[in-house]
């Protein structure tokens, strides 16, 4: 598959700029994929499609406040630093993108906080766009953790224009989150609601979690046209004894076990035994899934409507089928979807 069999057309007011007034009533398209048919339902009738003893696998990783502002010494510059990663914590290292990348060379400081109590030195150029920083600052770690909370900002991705407002502290992280690490939200399980959760858990149905930090490299666009020259960022993934027992379960009981989201799936199916079962896993993934490939785990999915070429589209193609795919997105299109990370969901089953 070539990266040009990706590309539709998506009117850009179908791009969300807020989430759905209440997390579960976002629509939902269902696919079903031995019917090839297309329904549209609300998030909250998922739990019609699942019965007891079904498994739902989480990703609960938690977003952090990764966008941060600061001011260059003597031209005063306001300079955006977006925090990729933790280097090193004791020196406290971080991998950084800043915008405008042209204005920063090594050794510039950076003044972050109307105090300016809070100092950064640029210490390496390690990629095109990147930085490395070395944050100065002299109380603890945990202090300095809780500055960079209180300096940072909910990193919504760049297409959303308007600016950060309170809501979105809450709303762009799910009800699950629990490891600090990502950059960007899973955003399949923002649709999960408390009381949904507790709906399905009544019915029976069980839940497993694994932790894939998201990184920016998700949304990194595809430049060649042969996608088996793509490289994927690695991303940061733990898959515990404990949820590969349940999952493992779940697969010898032929239960539906459902991948709530992209990251999910890429999680599961980095992990995968030679008998197609799950492993635990700690370290690090760059898997790229795209048409044709064979799932071994998950054998339904929830996610969110994805832009055209990108490769969170071309996973769930993979999964749906390139074709029934297409038919959908014109469809999501036609009827009105809201598409990427505030927008509404697909369930694949």
């Amino acid at each position: 598959m070539k990266l040009s069999h990706f590309k539709f057309d998506l009117p850009e007011e179908l791009l969300a700029e807020y989430p759905a007034e209440h997390r579960d009533e976002a629509r939902l398209m269902v696919l079903n994929r031995k019917e090839q048919t297309i329904e549209h339902k609300m998030f909250k009738d998922l739990i019609e499609y699942f019965d007891e003893g079904d498994l739902m696998v989480l990703n609960n990783t938690k977003v952090f406040p990764a966008r941060m502002y600061g001011e260059k010494e003597k031209t005063g510059a306001r300079i955006e630093v977006f925090l990729l990663r933790e280097l090193n914590a004791e020196s406290r290292l971080w991998d950084v993108l800043v915008d405008p990348a042209r204005k920063i060379r090594i050794g510039n400081k950076l003044f972050f906080g109307e105090d300016e109590s809070l100092v950064a030195e640029v210490i390496d150029n390690t990629t095109s766009r990147g930085r490395t920083l070395r944050f100065l600052f002299d109380g603890s770690y945990e202090e300095f953790r809780k500055k960079l909370q209180e300096l940072g900002e909910t990193p919504l991705p760049k297409y959303i224009k308007r600016p950060v407002e309170p809501e979105d502290e809450e709303r762009y992280q799910t009800i699950y989150a629990k490891h600090e690490g990502a950059v960007a939200a899973p955003t399949a399980g923002l649709h999960f609601s408390k009381h949904l959760m507790k709906r399905l858990e009544i019915k029976g149905i069980d839940f497993a979690e694994v932790t894939l930090h998201v990184g920016l490299g998700t949304f990194n666009p595809v430049e060649v046209e042969d996608l088996s020259k793509h490289k994927m960022d690695s991303e940061q993934n733990l898959i515990t004894p404990e949820t590969a027992n349940i999952v493992n379960k779940a697969i010898d009981q032929k239960r539906r076990i459902c991948a709530v989201g992209t990251t999910v799936m890429r999680a599961l199916e980095s992990s995968v035994s030679s008998n197609k079962h799950l492993n635990p896993f700690d370290g690090w993934t760059n898997k790229f899934i795209f048409p044709p490939y064979e799932f071994s785990i998950a054998n339904s999915m929830i996610t969110n409507f994805h832009t055209p070429k990108s490769t969170l589209m071309m996973m769930v193609a993979a999964f749906a089928g390139y074709d029934f795919l297409m038919e959908a997105y014109q469809e999501a299109v036609k009827e009105g979807y809201k598409f990427y990370s505030y927008g509404d969901a697909m369930l694949i089953i």
